[in-house]
């Protein structure tokens, strides 16, 4: 079980598009009592299976090819806030479009940890071993409709309730699915960028041609 622990304000500010926002005890306040409301809301769930390299699924695109190179496996895995959490936000952006802004980039941050305490979690599976770090579907030229299949392999939306439509996103909307590769040498860090951020789409700097040094 993965319990959602304090939230990264620095984060949550990155997502918001405030890179050098104040965080005066007012947003302090609301933070604090967005992000309980979160804890209180949240029902994560994930699930995660190995699968072997010639799965045709990790064949769609020059950056996942890449991305796995040297590799000897790989796992696929999924994680979610559950339902709740699209409830909650589109309550607040009915009584409070300010705290529901807040809940939806805390509820972002509060995402990316659980996926991180999962990557602890396949890691101890493979003592010894190298993991790449997390590729979703979306990221460079990896298709963004294989998620239905990275849940098909997984049996999410009866597991878990994690679900796609037709438009290949997911349902509940905070919720993730990725693949991470395993090797046995030392693999080289490289960093994410804009073309494997979550918030590529929406965020601020990209839009005015900067960026947020992660």
């Amino acid at each position: 079980m993965i319990k959602l622990e304090k939230l990264s304000r620095a984060e949550c500010i990155r997502y918001l598009g405030g890179k050098n926002l104040s965080v005066t005890p007012q947003i302090e306040s609301l933070l604090n009592e967005c992000e309980q409301k979160i804890f209180e809301t949240a029902s994560v769930k994930y699930l995660y299976r190995e699968i072997p390299l010639d799965s045709q699924i990790l064949h769609h695109g020059n950056d996942i090819e890449e991305h796995l190179k040297d590799c000897e496996k790989a796992v696929i895995m999924c994680a979610t806030l559950g339902a709740g959490i699209d409830r909650l936000i589109r309550t607040s952006q009915v009584t409070d479009m300010a705290e529901a802004v807040v809940i939806d980039s805390l509820a972002s941050v509060a995402i990316e940890q659980v996926c991180s305490k999962v990557d602890l979690i396949i890691s101890d599976i493979y003592p010894g071993k190298y993991l790449t770090f997390r590729f979703s579907c979306g990221y460079g030229d990896y298709p963004i409709d294989l998620q239905g299949e990275f849940l098909r392999i997984l049996d999410a939306p009866r597991k878990i309730g994690l679900c796609t439509g037709k438009s290949s996103l997911l349902t509940p909307t905070k919720s993730v699915t990725a693949v991470m590769g395993i090797s046995k040498n030392p693999i080289e860090k490289r960093k994410r960028g804009c073309a494997v951020c979550n918030m590529r789409e929406n965020c601020k700097f990209r839009k005015a041609g900067l960026h947020c040094d992660i």
